[in-house]
């Protein structure tokens, strides 16, 4: 049986160079989490909310999946969307996307992958929707666009749910953001879209609430 020894000593010396640092570190940490910041970002092994964004444990509420996928069929999302406006009152929610992910570049090919192919229509969807702009482009440029694209159309998904416009109309802070990050430089871009009102969503998402 594979036990993974390497890991458990690497969490050792984690936590001992935790308490070294602020020795009421944990005794804090487990009486409540109380982030402000909800991040929806890649499953990516190479891009941890926590670490590129120089947060502790406690600070960022996560969910992760493939490609940064905001959609209103996948009751797992939505739950930690939920949890995360309604119970930690968190005040940002971030969709990041990565440069160089890989569920991108799939949904941008036609080459079969098996299960995971239901779940990349969500991006075709968005990429039909902008083939004008993508036709004008090539190659890195072409894929770099549609990630940032993809961010883009998450953040509408989630401005769209029954969740963070039910927040706006019990006037809670609620704001989405928009960023992608660079494996490339480890640096995060914000895109510039920031919607904090039900007045940046388009009427026919407007949910008359309360």
């Amino acid at each position: 049986m594979r036990k993974l020894p390497q890991l458990f000593e690497n969490n050792r010396n984690w936590a001992r160079g935790m308490v070294d640092r602020d020795p009421d570190f944990f005794n804090r940490l487990s009486t409540k989490q109380a982030p402000k910041f909800l991040w929806i970002g890649c499953a990516d092994s190479r891009v941890p909310a926590n670490q590129i964004t120089g947060l502790d444990p406690g600070e960022v509420f996560v969910h992760r999946n493939i490609a940064n996928v905001v959609v209103n069929s996948d009751i797992n999302c939505l739950s930690v969307v939920q949890y995360a406006v309604e119970v930690l009152k968190v005040t940002d929610v971030i969709v990041c996307g990565h440069y160089g992910c890989g569920g991108v570049k799939a949904a941008l090919e036609q080459t079969p992958y098996g299960l995971i192919d239901n779940w990349l229509r969500h991006i075709k969807d968005i990429a039909r929707a902008s083939e004008a702009e993508l036709a004008q482009l090539s190659g890195e440029a072409r894929f770099d666009r549609m990630v940032e694209l993809n961010v883009l159309g998450q953040v509408a998904n989630l401005a769209a749910t029954t969740i963070v416009q039910g927040a706006w109309a019990r006037g809670q802070e609620l704001a989405l953001h928009s960023w992608v990050y660079s494996i490339k430089d480890g640096l995060l871009k914000d895109l510039g879209l920031l919607i904090d009102s039900p007045s940046q969503v388009p009427e026919l998402y407007r949910m008359k609430i309360g």
